[in-house]
């Protein structure tokens, strides 16, 4: 069967055939050598018009994959990952089982034997392109994401992740709780192992926006990490849409689908199990597979600063008042302040109380540490019964008796109202 693109052509040989154009010319229209165009000639000759025709077309290539290995990459696939897509698939199918196949054959494979449908992806909302950044660590997104990570075979973990914006280098951990002292933790690693990044970006969610209400001219509150951030020189930029942090949405997407098989195959039920599984196998493939060039070869991570103290930083902080008797109360609990650490100005003043993630206290006050104590607290005070008081050799004086002198008085019953008794004529005055 001649295609369009061989009647094509060969309408130009025939030309060059009758002489109606070189065959220089031919060769420049067919875009080949000049010899090509004789060997294509003297083939015509001799066979015709199919001269045109690879001679190839309709046999099997040499390089085809075996039918009995088709069979047992179908068999495997469907007994071992049954849903497995046929990128994931493929490369268990190598890494397991040393079945080499490209996902693209697997996926024909897989939609012929109708164990895969295949769907067209359609883009609903176009959202303008944002280039990525040109230095590693100049913009870091972070985001939770909440999932059945474990199907249904342990307690409920969430994953917290850190994607960096240049390189989508990925840094994560699986907590029990999506809380702002797990997020502080995973805080502290990802800056103990690569340093202070120039920005992160988040989303509005309360650990790191407060979303009330402010009056106009009044600086908004600024929560726990908020203020963490601030305190260790970096920029936090609050997204106002799930696309507009696209880089670390996909991401959750990806894990969503390959982290919880590489879980399931892993078997692992405990938050321990998981997290071993995602620092010592899923995060080191990923970020082999996925990780890009950066524009820029500069790494923007700054150094941890002598005056950086993290436990401090990252720890829960409010402000108390020191009361006139040097007390601190805090969290329904009484703290004296040792008498070696009092100095002026002390009483009456705002110091800064940390409930650190270790669950230690630390209170300070300027640039310097106070020593406390816990207090017993206050005893309360029993009602006291006042005794009277007795002169020597007098006797006791008797309880007095109730006067009676209304008695017998009652001025709704026994006598006319008040406004009865202005209706009555006045008494007329004796002589």
């Amino acid at each position: 069967m001649l295609t369009s693109k061989d009647r094509d052509r060969l309408k130009v040989l025939h030309e060059a055939e009758k002489g109606h154009i070189p065959q220089r010319e031919a060769a420049l229209q067919l875009k080949m050598s000049e010899r090509w165009v004789r060997k294509l000639l003297q083939r015509m000759r001799q066979k015709g018009d199919r001269a045109v025709v690879h001679q190839l077309r309709g046999r099997t290539s040499n390089r085809k994959i075996g039918a009995k290995v088709q069979q047992k990459a179908l068999a495997i696939r469907q007994r071992e990952y049954p849903d497995f897509g046929p990128t994931l698939a493929a490369e268990y199918l190598a890494a397991k089982h040393k079945i080499k196949v490209s996902r693209e054959t697997l996926r024909k494979w897989m939609v012929e034997a109708k164990t895969w449908k295949a769907k067209r992806q359609r883009i609903e909302q176009i959202h303008t392109w944002r280039a990525r950044r040109s230095c590693c660590g100049e913009l870091v997104q972070w985001d939770m994401s909440d999932h059945d990570w474990l199907e249904g075979r342990g307690d409920r973990i969430y994953y917290v992740a850190m994607i960096d914006d240049a390189t989508s280098r990925v840094f994560a951990r699986f907590v029990r709780h999506d809380s702002t002292e797990e997020n502080m933790h995973l805080l502290r690693s990802y800056l103990e192992k690569f340093g202070r990044p120039v920005e992160f970006y988040t989303d509005r969610d309360s650990l790191f926006n407060v979303n009330q209400p402010v009056a106009e001219g009044v600086e908004r509150p600024r929560t726990q990490i908020g203020r963490a951030l601030e305190e260790l020189g970096i920029g936090l930029i609050l997204a106002r849409s799930p696309q507009a942090k696209g880089r670390i949405e996909r991401h959750h997407q990806t894990c969503q689908d390959r982290l919880v098989k590489g879980l399931r195959k892993a078997r692992a039920r405990t938050l321990e199990q998981a997290n071993q599984y995602l620092e010592n196998v899923f995060l080191p493939l990923c970020n082999q597979r996925f990780t890009v060039k950066p524009a820029n070869s500069t790494d923007a991570h700054r150094p941890l600063r002598a005056d950086h103290n993290l436990a401090a930083i990252l720890s829960l902080v409010e402000e108390r008042v020191v009361a006139n008797d040097y007390t601190i109360r805090w969290n329904n609990q009484l703290y004296q302040i040792v008498r070696a650490d009092i100095r002026v100005g002390l009483r009456g003043a705002r110091v800064r109380v940390e409930q650190r993630l270790d669950g230690t206290t630390a209170i300070r006050f300027q640039d310097r540490y106070l020593s406390v104590q816990k207090c017993d607290g206050k005893p309360k005070l029993l009602p006291v019964t006042v005794q009277p008081v007795v002169a020597a050799g007098q006797p006791a004086a008797k309880p007095r008796a109730k006067s009676e002198w209304m008695k017998n008085f009652d001025l709704k019953k026994k006598n006319r109202p008040i406004w009865r008794a202005e209706q009555l004529p006045s008494p007329v005055p004796s002589r």
